[in-house]
């Protein structure tokens, strides 16, 4: 493990289950070895009763283990996008302020191979194009901080192994078993789809992200070259796009506008592709955020209404 800037500090995001123990103990091997201080930091959410107490056990017990630093880090989860997005939401922020304050060069997370199946079955299920398919990325850049995901090749079942071994206290999250929850709810199919259909779902992800990630590179050229100004994209540029270009400008121009990520969907995105393609006259389109895109001669315009 690398840190991503000058700092001699990692930081592994921790909430007791098996995945983030595992993950936890064995950074904490290899950063001594690396003559890195590795630090835990664990996120009390307050969703359920007894969370604080959880926080502060878990906390003890990396205190003695030799963890530095060691932090909890409690947060107010609100309600924009459901229960999950807004409960991540809140622990990304709480993990990026640790990772500042103690200057760390990287934040790790134990998302699974099995995580990474889930993760995908519901994108399918949601009707999600390749961001989605795409999954989890083992390494990225949020807000200034790196987040680095080691475990992505390794099952649930290995880190629940490696926990026994090592007799860690493992803490078995109700939320894993909630079917409020969507991810709750699929975890069961995952596990009786068996290890070799996790190993393809995983496999697909990562396939797909290598292109994805190159159609977004092609797609950040294209945009700027389409770039009349920050509010004006030229159509004749945007007509002479592939479509599988063209998309991802509309959409990467949308998030330049200040429209939010969690609220541009792939509706939005066909409807600003009619005004380049479809074109009869129609009216402006509508996007989250109070911003509204219209087609003025051979430009499309957007900002607030």
């Amino acid at each position: 493990m690398v840190p991503g800037r000058e700092a001699d500090t990692v930081l592994v995001a921790c909430s007791g289950g098996a995945d983030s123990l595992a993950l936890a103990v064995a950074a904490l091997f290899v950063c001594r070895r690396g003559g890195l201080r590795c630090g835990l930091v664990t996120v009390d959410h307050g969703l359920q009763g007894g969370s604080g107490e959880r926080a502060a056990e878990l906390a003890d017990w990396a205190l003695a283990r030799g963890f530095a630093p060691v932090q909890v880090r409690s947060v107010r989860v609100g309600a924009g996008g459901g229960p999950e997005a807004a409960a991540r939401e809140a622990r990304y922020a709480a993990l990026e302020a640790a990772a500042r304050e103690h200057r760390a060069g990287m934040v790790l997370l134990g998302h699974t191979r099995d995580d990474q199946a889930e993760t995908v079955l519901l994108a399918l299920a949601r009707g999600a194009g390749p961001r989605g398919l795409a999954g989890m990325a083992e390494r990225r850049v949020r807000n200034g901080v790196l987040f680095v995901r080691p475990l992505l090749d390794i099952s649930r079942a290995e880190t629940r192994a490696a926990c026994a071994a090592e007799g860690l206290p493992v803490w078995q999250d109700p939320h894993n078993v909630d079917h409020a929850f969507a991810r709750s709810r699929l975890r069961p199919v995952v596990e009786a789809l068996g290890e070799r259909v996790v190993g393809n779902l995983a496999r697909t992800a990562r396939m797909v992200r290598v292109d994805s990630e190159y159609l977004d590179e092609v797609a950040g050229v294209a945009l700027r070259e389409a770039l009349v100004e920050p509010g004006r994209l030229s159509v004749d540029a945007l007509r002479r796009m592939p479509e599988a270009v063209r998309g991802r400008v509309l959409h990467g121009w949308a998030l330049r506008l200040g429209c939010p990520g969690t609220g541009l969907s792939y509706q939005h995105v066909v409807a600003l592709e009619a005004l380049v393609v479809g074109w009869h006259g129609q009216g402006a389109v509508a996007l989250p955020g109070g911003l509204f895109v219209t087609r003025v001669g051979g430009l499309l315009c957007g900002g607030p209404a």
